[in-house]
């Protein structure tokens, strides 16, 4: 291969270590390791070292956490390792220009989707939401925009039929360290073909929240499958019970869609029984739940959840009451 290069690396969780060991491997030298600050976890909220920095040091690698990139004295530090490439992988800062030019080649970064769909910061989910037959690695070079850079390559997997996140999260994770090695080779040849996005394709994939995670009986059950998967395992679909009186949330672990149709109001519970527990929802569409999670307890089959709480599912009783209209319409702003 051609001359090895000289690397920082920019990342903070497991998915960023994973990118860190492959380069370890490889012929390149990776100089520095940039993550975020310690930060306190636990119950004794004792601070924790990122899997990033953890792994650096294993391997004796220098170890900066500087809270920002944008003021001079970090700049400089970050200047004088005299990098050739700087490879950022769920870092966690924004890089300012100055950071993006220092290294000799600039910055490139592993995106968990086939851009331009889905830029942002939940891919894999809204993937999943979206119904998308299939997800990947893109290696882009890094410019101030979310994801905008030019593409240096795409490896693309399939999703399956019963994907979740983290079995799509742990895909990427195999794939992603692939490809980052085989770009991080083609650049140290020169032998690397940028390519601009066309931003008219492009898809936002924002960020998860609790709000989106509640079974939203307008929409129909082919969606709200696709729901319970791109949020397992966070924020985890739910229901809310009503249990003489109180509110419960009950966790959606896993579900599917029923061959039976009704024509029953969305909500309605149409079965509870050792088969799982059957919904109406949108467009005369039922969903059956089959692993659910009561308030303070472990993820159970249905038919136990049923048989211990027999009256949190009773046929005819209408569950929650979903999200209003207004909601629904901006919940489903990341779908388009």
């Amino acid at each position: 291969m051609s001359t090895p290069l000289k690397i920082i690396f920019a990342g903070t969780p497991d998915f960023a270590a994973s990118h860190l060991q492959a380069l370890i491997d490889s012929e390149h030298q990776v100089i520095g390791a940039y993550t975020k600050q310690d930060s306190p976890a636990g119950r004794g909220k004792k601070l924790q070292a990122s899997a990033v920095k953890l792994l650096a040091l294993e391997h004796d690698i220098p170890v900066f956490q500087p809270k920002s990139l944008k003021k001079q004295p970090a700049q400089q530090e970050l200047a004088e390792l005299g990098a050739d490439l700087m490879v950022v992988v769920a870092y966690g800062l924004i890089l300012p220009q100055v950071a993006l030019d220092t290294p000799r080649l600039g910055c490139i970064n592993v995106h968990g989707s086939i851009l331009p769909r889905w830029r942002g910061a939940a891919p894999f989910q809204r993937a999943i939401w979206a119904g998308d037959k299939e997800s990947g690695v893109t290696i882009m070079q890094m410019n101030l925009g979310l994801d905008t850079g030019d593409i240096l390559s795409i490896e693309k997997c399939p999703i399956e039929a019963d994907e979740t996140s983290t079995s799509l999260y742990n895909k990427i994770a195999k794939t992603g360290p692939l490809a980052l090695i085989k770009a991080v080779d083609n650049i140290a040849a020169g032998n690397i073909n940028p390519q601009q996005q066309d931003d008219e394709q492009a898809t936002y994939a924002k960020k998860l929240s609790k709000e989106e995670a509640l079974m939203d009986w307008q929409l129909n059950a082919t969606e709200l499958e696709r729901c319970v998967r791109a949020f397992n395992p966070w924020p985890v679909s739910y229901v809310v019970i009503n249990d003489n009186g109180k509110p419960r949330n009950v966790k959606i672990w896993q579900a599917h869609v029923a061959e039976q149709t009704t024509d029953t109001q969305p909500g309605t519970v149409i079965a509870a029984n050792k088969h799982g527990i059957s919904i109406a929802t949108a467009d005369n569409q039922v969903i059956t739940l089959t692993s659910l999670q009561p308030p303070g307890k472990k993820p159970m089959a249905a038919v136990d959840f049923v048989n211990a709480r027999a009256g949190w599912f009773t046929e005819g009783a209408i569950v929650g009451n979903g999200i209003d209209s207004d909601k629904t319409s901006d919940a489903q702003k990341g779908l388009k």
